[in-house]
């Protein structure tokens, strides 16, 4: 009679364990094709760190590695939330929570093409005037001071707080059906844009085709989104990243890591 109740009780906690490897299927497969992502970048980009304002190229050959760095530097940390995705969704394709990560993208994908756009306008209007001995170094030392200031915002702690806890924004916003995967990982997407464009603008500030300033920003949004210490953090991180910038402004050699242009503009292409 006893072990006939300790069989019932494991059958009846079988399909939560199916159900949380199948969730730690997922997060370790999305690890796996960032890591991927981060091998295929760092060949991609080597001997292309121009420093800050380096040039994008092309606009197919920049979304196609734009794409590849989102994932690579995304993936791990919001690979937590597309599991709990997996966990509440209602259909049991295989394919939406690939779906979610899709949107995702999508979302990321927009915000790269309207930093190359800017990039562009930028170009267009200024020209040399952006050459790293005129006012490009001002410029990058400004976009990390502006980036540290809104780390401290409230607009900030709201996107942050959205992608650190998402269950009451998946489910304030649920869309069935796998054309819905899509639509919510492009809105969880947007949260993650609203929380990182400051962070992301201060990579292209030190150089975007830089695998270790890459690196340096993806450990960043990573602490930030799973480290308990939520304002703690943050508010280390806007003290770093005031640092580099005032060091951007005055002592550019002093910054780590950092290639010094050779007085080039911001090219495009």
């Amino acid at each position: 009679m006893g072990l006939t109740a300790e069989t019932d009780s494991n059958a009846g906690l079988s399909p939560a364990y199916a159900a949380a490897r199948t969730r730690l299927g997922l997060v370790a497969a999305l690890i796996i094709v960032a890591a991927i992502g981060w091998i295929w970048t760092a060949r991609e980009m080597r001997g292309m760190d121009a420093g800050p304002w380096t040039g994008l190229g092309t606009l197919g050959w920049f979304i196609g590695i734009w794409v590849v760095m989102m994932a690579a530097m995304m993936f791990p940390s919001v690979s937590p939330t597309i599991a709990l995705y997996t966990r509440v969704t209602r259909e049991k394709s295989p394919l939406s929570p690939w779906l979610f990560a899709a949107g995702y993208l999508l979302t990321w994908t927009v915000a790269g093409l309207w930093a190359y756009v800017i990039g562009a306008i930028g170009v267009a209007m200024f020209g040399d005037a952006l050459a790293w001995d005129q006012e490009g170094r001002v410029l990058a030392g400004t976009t990390l001071i502006v980036a540290a200031v809104y780390e401290v915002t409230p607009v900030k702690n709201v996107c942050l707080a959205k992608c650190r806890s998402p269950l009451g924004a998946l489910l304030g916003s649920w869309r069935d059906g796998l054309s819905g995967a899509v639509r919510m990982g492009a809105r969880n997407g947007a949260w993650c844009v609203g929380c990182c464009w400051a962070l992301m603008a201060s990579l292209f500030a030190l150089g975007v085709m830089s695998i270790s300033w890459m690196a340096f920003v993806a450990a960043i949004i990573a602490v930030e989104k799973t480290i308990p210490w939520r304002r703690g953090i943050t508010y280390g991180i806007a003290v770093a990243l005031l640092s580099i910038g005032v060091l951007m402004l005055v002592a550019p050699d002093a910054v780590p890591g950092l290639t010094i242009p050779s007085g080039q503009t911001m090219p495009m292409g």
